[in-house]
């Protein structure tokens, strides 16, 4: 799942995504409006939390951006003011769903999962294929009964390969939904672009660690060229 943060109090944006982040979501950070649409426009994020108040260009105005392009992303507005005019007209601009500052974070957390759930990509609460169990709630893993240990980006990676149904999921697929802009970074420069976004290597290495914890017999196959398959 990947959230997009668009909040000009950067000591909260950061807060928030990394709150997320330990909840096991994928998340970018900007401060502006001007950015939020150009992230939007980027990537296929599956909630935006957007503060109504953006510089540049307001928050309502990328909400209306963001509905009149038919987009799937859901949107949960924030704002500090907090009457019921204020919701009313935040839900009437497309809004998904509406939180007043101060807000208590694991309030926002439940808030961008039942977003998430409505989206156009639903997540069934358990994921099984070939002894493989994942709670999506839990956020737990076992395979044949035995628990995972797993990372929350081996946790994000397997879910992804899981949903597939046997299907091959592209590198570039995996970093787009399971890696966010400042995830990971590595000590190696190898496994890093030029604008510092995770480079496919880092694909490698997280589905090499994965499939040491599966363990035998192998379950990940590789498919020259295309991806990989569960």
């Amino acid at each position: 799942m990947r959230v997009l943060v668009a909040e000009d109090e950067e000591i909260l944006a950061e807060l928030v995504a990394t709150g997320l982040r330990r909840a096991g979501f994928a998340v970018d950070t900007v401060y502006s409006g001007d950015a939020a649409l150009a992230y939007l426009g980027l990537h296929d994020y599956d909630v935006v939390v957007l503060d109504r108040d953006l510089p540049r260009v307001h928050g309502d105005d990328v909400a209306r951006g963001l509905v009149a392009s038919g987009s799937r992303t859901r949107i949960l507005m924030l704002t500090a003011a907090g009457s019921m005019e204020d919701r009313v007209a935040g839900l009437d601009l497309g809004a998904d769903d509406y939180l007043g500052k101060p807000f208590e974070f694991p309030e926002l957390v439940s808030r961008v999962r039942a977003l998430r759930r409505r989206s156009a990509r639903p997540v069934p609460p358990q994921l099984e294929r070939h002894g493989i169990r994942l709670d999506t709630v839990r956020r737990t893993a076992s395979r044949d009964g035995r628990e995972l240990d797993l990372s929350p980006k081996e946790f994000s990676v397997l879910q992804l390969l899981l949903e597939a149904d046997g299907g091959t999921v592209s590198a570039e697929e995996l970093l787009e939904r399971a890696w966010d802009a400042n995830a990971d970074p590595s000590p190696s420069s190898q496994l890093r672009s030029s604008w510092g976004r995770p480079h496919p290597g880092a694909v490698r290495v997280c589905m090499s660690k994965l499939r040491g914890k599966l363990g035998e017999p192998a379950l990940i196959r590789t498919v020259q060229g295309v991806g990989y398959a569960l």
